[in-house]
């Protein structure tokens, strides 16, 4: 432990608190690289802002009782986690997906902080969800799971004070369902919930923001290097609308998409999918609810194997899926495979080994807190869109999106310790966020 960290105490207090493995891993990674932050500047330390920063202002655990199609009545656990709201109102989203526990939500709580911070919008950081799985079940189940989610979630949030949106397992069908109960309940059509369906209020552009964000951050990496995306070959992982979105603005930006990949396997198309498979990937995916191992593509071939970095050269690499999917000896393949840069699509997808490994093999690493931020701030778009009773066409979104994604990456470099020229985005997003967070906390005081 550094002198820093032992005046802090930082390590007795992560004991303290407990932390799963996940939490443990998100609070490990921001120690490291804001040390040198803290130690520089007293006001942080005497308000004590990195510990404050640890632990969430509350944290919401119910129980969810529905009843199935067979009149089988089901309990699952359901929680809500507000971490931190000192720049806004807690904005994060929601999963619902039977690996959900409390841990998982510690760390996306924390993450969703510096995060949210990045993107320069007014919004907190938090995180909720529940361990039902939608896969599988009827659109009259989720309808009656996600109303009894709701009838108790809906008395700890509001359009000034917590905005869920969806996460993975909960896009616009579950928000719809929610925000329908919500307003039946409260009687008040307020935007609490984003990423609604436009019928709803939602936002144009929502749909494609955390792929399009990722792309453009990965594009500004490359420009920072002098090079260019166009004729890169990008390999991606998940084929959620990350992924697929992610997939269809890199083919815009003449990139060559190599691979997609779901729970059951890996779809690798060694030439580079066209616009009209990933169109048909698209409609597959999201609309028919398909698995990969099921869609025929001229040009590709599957592999029953969820990891698609051993299977095909690639120069970018694009993990979409979940965390913790690329590990030290999977970002050892991705290395030898000739891949020079790095974007986290999901919410850290990469472990500290494989973060490691991408640093000492020089691969330039874009963390998710920075690549992954499109989508929360198209959301506080939509809570904008809300408060003004507005409706933005889809080409304003998008452009804001670009200015935002633009900035972050602007954040990210001033802020990065450089080595041999390569910009530590991992350790600059830490720091940036970590500035804003820290400022508007010795702000409030106590």
């Amino acid at each position: 432990m550094t002198t820093a960290n032992a005046d802090l105490n930082i390590g007795g207090l992560i004991d303290a608190i407990e932390p799963g493995k996940l939490y443990r891993s998100a609070i490990e990674e921001i120690a490291e690289s804001v040390e040198p932050i803290i130690a520089e500047n007293e006001s942080y330390r005497k308000a004590r802002v990195f510990e404050r920063l640890l632990i969430p202002d509350r944290v919401i655990r119910f129980r969810v009782e529905w009843v199935n199609d067979d009149g089988g009545v089901e309990l699952n656990f359901g929680w809500r986690i507000e971490h931190c709201n000192a720049m806004g109102p807690y904005k994060g989203g929601l999963r619902f997906h039977p690996t959900v526990d409390e841990d998982t939500l510690h760390f996306l709580a924390y993450e969703q902080c510096f995060k949210n911070a990045l993107t320069g919008q007014p919004i907190g950081g938090g995180k909720g969800g529940s361990n039902f799985d939608p896969k599988g079940r009827s659109d009259n189940e989720v309808m009656r799971f996600c109303q009894a989610f709701m009838r108790e979630l809906h008395r700890h949030i509001g359009a000034s004070v917590d905005v869920p949106a969806g996460d993975i397992g909960v896009g616009g069908r579950e928000i719809g369902y929610l925000y329908g109960q919500y307003m039946k309940i409260t009687k008040q059509r307020d935007g609490v919930l984003s990423g609604k369906p436009m019928g709803l209020g939602g936002l144009h552009g929502r749909t494609e923001a955390t792929g399009y964000g990722a792309v453009t951050f990965v594009e500004q990496m490359l420009k920072h290097r002098s090079e260019k995306i166009d004729g890169k070959r990008v390999a991606i992982s998940g084929a959620g609308n990350v992924a697929l979105y992610a997939a269809e603005l890199a083919h815009q930006k003449d990139a060559q998409v190599v691979s997609l990949s779901d729970s059951g396997g890996t779809l690798i198309c060694e030439k580079g999918f066209s616009e009209e498979q990933i169109k048909e990937l698209i409609d597959f995916k999201e609309n028919q609810r398909g698995r990969l191992k099921d869609w025929e593509g001229d040009g590709c071939e599957f592999f029953r194997e969820d990891k698609p970095w051993s299977h095909v050269d690639h120069d970018v690499a694009l993990p979409c899926a979940t965390q913790h999917e690329i590990e030290k000896d999977d970002a050892k393949v991705i290395a030898d495979r000739g891949c020079l840069f790095v974007a986290e699509g999901a919410n850290m997808p990469c472990t500290h080994g494989a973060r490691k490994m991408f640093h000492d093999r020089g691969v330039t690493f874009g963390p998710g807190k920075a690549a992954n931020a499109g989508g929360v701030a198209t959301s506080c778009f939509e809570m904008h869109q809300n408060a003004a009773h507005d409706a933005w066409p889809k080409e304003r979104s998008l452009e804001k999106l670009n200015e935002v994604m633009l900035h972050i990456h602007e954040e990210c470099v001033e802020h990065a310790p450089k080595e041999n020229g390569i910009v530590n985005y991992g350790a600059g997003a830490d720091r940036a966020g970590f500035v804003k967070l820290a400022d508007a906390i010795v702000a409030m005081g106590v």
